[in-house]
Order: structure tokens, then C-alpha cells, then sequence
């Protein structure tokens, strides 16, 4: 047995996930109804046997430091942890982390405190699931110093993603970060056929993408990091490690998505309503675990729901129509409302209906859905207002727009931003 250290990797700024992440971090935007996006990486760890897992936050992070210490706790006995290292200042450094490499050489102190013989880095705002013990395997049995998890892909695709090329072993001979000119395209192609030797079936994906899941031996790691001033794997630290040391990479063909932008937060949370998602939350050897709330069940008073995930404690009105949708954690939706294509994500606390005047509900609705509203293609974030009557549709195929005091247009999508209150018959 190998002992195994995680570092979850907590996200930049985030900015084209805007305004999903105006008060939050990445990995703390909520997915599926009732996860968060950093609960991917963190079951995917438990889940391999893995359970000693540092998360590195810098933006936003209280949301995602609550969260996590509310539901990752373990007991004494059986051992493990999932420890927040916070971005600081110290007598060596005071800026903010520079990229991905800096952030894990920053905190080296506290992943070398305890000798490991493997450091496991993960990007917290990606949509998987993987048994890492495979990736430790490829790992050892080719007495690697570095393994990087691969995926193939388009051409058009590669063009945003870190590519290599590998040789007959599997080895990386070759590493380009979001090739743009074809004759650097031609230099990293691997190619279905190569890829068949590894049992890749890649028909139109003649590309190997880096997935941003590295793993190294630890004294490797850290003496790349200190040798050098790189700030990230992709760019500078690759490039630079191929050529004196054995970097492998690690094939796999399921299912993954890096949640980068609204359009693809938007994709992979509808995808998961259809007849056979592409990622299953319900079924799978690995689950996914979150924060257990104790909500009582769902209440839909004879709305109509197809192909869409209603998340614990929502209550539904009468004539409701719900398609293609996700609903999240104590959603309050009143009678006659038409949700298509949309992910409403809920709010965080119940609000009683006394708690608001009904002289004051103009200008501030109640936390929910009002009765008789249209939306179509949407984000509602958590805790927003939506009037009565409130008409929310992109009927001009907007792609993106300025941001507005109430909504933002992101690759075709609308976005309701977190707080947000749309007065009765608001029409966007």
C-alpha cells in the first residue's frame, strides 16, 4: 500500500462563471439540485480509499469552507480529514497565488510535514467520476515520477485544452497548453489508432487532453517546485518536467466536464434530467456524498414534472408545469408557473408567508417562484424573488449582454443572480 496525499485545487476568480460566482467561489456553486461542485473531487477521493485530502482556497471561500466543514467529518477511529488551507500572507510571500503550481508550492510545509509516497491534484469545478486507484496503478506499474489523467478529444476541443503526445509506453513526449496554429496541433496528435493500443476506442478525438488531475511522487513534486518559479502545471512546470523526467499518462474515456462557463454549467446540470444522463447521480459503484440537511420530503400539489430533478424540501403549486429542469433544495414555486430548460437552485433558508407584508410584496416577492411566471433557458441562483407573472425568456437569442441590476445574459443563457428580486410582471 502507497500512502496518498489530495490537494484540491479551489478555483481563481472565477470570472466566466460570473455572476454564479459574484459571492462564492467555484467548487462552492451549487450542482444538481443539492451538491456543490467541490463534493465531485471530495467523493471521488473517499470513494478510491482515499481519505486524507487538503482543499486550497483563495476567492470566496467562506461558502465553501462552511461547507465543507459541515459535511466531511471523520471520526477518530477510522482516521482521514479534509482540511481547509486558506490563501495567507507570510514572511516569504504576500500576493495572492499566482496559478496552480504556485498555490501547491506555497503549501508544501503542510503536505510534507508527513512523509507520503504520492501527491494526488485535482481541480475542484469539474463534473467526473473516477477511481484514482487505477491512476495509481498506471502510476506504479510504469515507475513514473508524474502521471497526468487524459481524455481524447476534437480537434475543436483541443484547441482549449492542454495536449500531449505519448509514445508506445504511454510516456509523454510532447506537451502544448491550448494549441491554436495547426502545426502545433500536428505536433501533439496522437491519434485513434496509437490510442487503440491502451484500448481507447477515439474515432474523431485524435487528441489527448490533460484533465487537470496530476499525480506525483512527493519528493519529485516538491523538488520541481522548489528548483523553479513556475506558477502553473499546464504552461511552464509540463513542458519543463518531460524532458528530464518519466511523465505517464493515464487514459480514460468517461464522462467529464470542466465547468468553466455558463453555458457549460448550464449543459451539464439539464443533461442530468435526461432518460440516460451522461453523468448519474442516482446509480454508480462510487457515489457522490454532500451535506446531509434533514428536509423533509418534496410536496408537488398536482403540478405536471417530466424529465426534470426535484431536490428535498420544494414545494410545487397546482397547474405547475416543470420540463427539462432542475429544482433545487426548498424551492417554493406557486400554482400556474412554466419552468423550462432551467436550473433554479433553491434557497438556504425557508421563509414563512407572514414574514412579508402583503403591501410590501411589489417590490420584494417572496423567496420562490410567483404564481403565473414563464422561464425558459435560465439560471435562477439561490435566493432569489421572482414576481408574479414574471416573464423570463431569451427570445432575441442574445448570446451575451451587459449585466443589468437584475440579470445577465451568458452564452445564451439568462442568469438571476444570488438575492436577486424581480418585481410582478418583470419581463426580461
Amino acid at each position: 500500500m502507497v500512502s496518498v496525499i489530495s490537494l484540491t485545487l479551489g478555483g481563481g476568480r472565477g470570472t466566466r462563471l460570473y455572476p454564479l460566482t459574484k459571492l462564492r467561489s467555484k467548487p462552492a456553486v451549487p450542482i444538481a439540485g443539492k451538491y456543490r461542485l467541490i463534493d465531485i473531487p471530495i467523493s471521488n477521493c473517499i470513494s478510491s480509499g482515499l481519505n486524507e485530502i487538503f482543499v486550497l482556497t483563495q476567492f470566496n471561500s467562506v461558502s465553501l469552507h462552511r461547507h465543507i466543514s459541515n459535511t466531511y467529518k471523520f471520526d477518530p477511529f477510522g482516521g482521514g480529514f479534509v482540511e481547509i488551507l486558506a490563501a495567507q500572507q507570510t514572511m516569504q510571500d504576500e500576493t495572492w497565488y499566482q496559478g496552480t503550481a504556485d498555490a501547491v508550492r506555497r503549501n508544501i510545509p503542510h503536505f510534507t510535514e508527513k512523509r507520503y509516497d504520492l501527491v494526488l491534484i485535482l481541480s475542484g469545478d469539474q463534473l467526473y467520476r473516477m477511481d484514482f486507484q487505477d491512476m495509481i496503478r498506471t502510476h506504479l506499474e510504469n515507475k513514473a515520477e508524474a502521471t497526468i489523467a487524459t481524455l481524447p478529444v476534437s480537434e475543436e476541443e483541443a484547441r482549449a485544452c492542454g495536449i500531449m503526445r505519448i509514445d508506445a509506453t504511454g510516456r509523454i513526449i510532447d506537451f502544448e497548453e491550448k494549441p491554436k496554429i495547426p502545426e502545433k496541433l500536428d505536433r501533439v496528435r496522437t491519434g485513434p489508432e496509437w490510442m487503440a493500443r491502451f484500448g481507447i476506442q477515439a474515432q474523431g478525438r485524435p487528441y489527448l487532453a490533460s484533465m487537470g488531475i496530476y499525480l506525483f511522487n512527493q519528493a519529485m513534486l516538491e523538488q520541481l517546485l522548489r528548483a523553479g518559479d513556475a506558477s502553473d502545471f499546464g504552461r511552464e512546470l509540463f513542458p519543463q518536467a518531460i524532458e528530464d523526467h518519466r511523465v505517464q499518462a493515464h487514459l480514460f474515456d468517461g464522462y467529464w466536464e470542466d465547468i468553466g462557463t455558463i453555458g457549460a454549467f448550464h449543459k451539464a446540470n439539464i443533461d442530468l434530467t435526461r432518460d440516460h444522463p451522461p453523468f448519474d447521480f442516482t446509480f454508480g459503484d462510487h457515489p457522490i456524498f454532500t451535506r446531509p440537511r434533514y428536509l423533509p420530503p418534496s410536496r408537488i400539489k398536482g403540478a405536471t414534472v417530466n424529465n426534470s430533478l426535484i431536490a428535498d424540501g420544494s414545494v410545487i403549486g397546482r397547474g405547475t408545469l416543470i420540463e427539462n429542469s432542475v429544482i433545487g433544495v426548498r424551492s417554493q414555486i406557486a400554482e400556474n408557473v412554466t419552468i423550462r430548460n432551467t436550473y433554479i437552485m433553491g434557497a438556504d433558508l425557508y421563509e414563512q408567508p407572514h414574514q412579508i407584508a402583503e403591501n410590501d410584496r411589489a417590490s420584494r416577492p417572496h423567496v420562490g417562484i410567483g404564481a403565473g411566471s414563464v422561464i425558459e433557458g435560465a439560471l435562477i441562483d439561490k435566493n432569489a424573488r421572482i414576481g408574479r407573472g414574471v416573464q423570463i425568456r431569451n427570445d432575441g437569442g442574445v448570446v451575451d449582454s451587459e449585466e443589468a441590476p437584475h440579470y445577465v445574459i451568458r452564452d445564451g443563457i439568462v442568469v438571476i443572480p444570488k438575492f436577486t428580486a424581480l418585481p410582478d410582471r418583470f419581463v426580461i
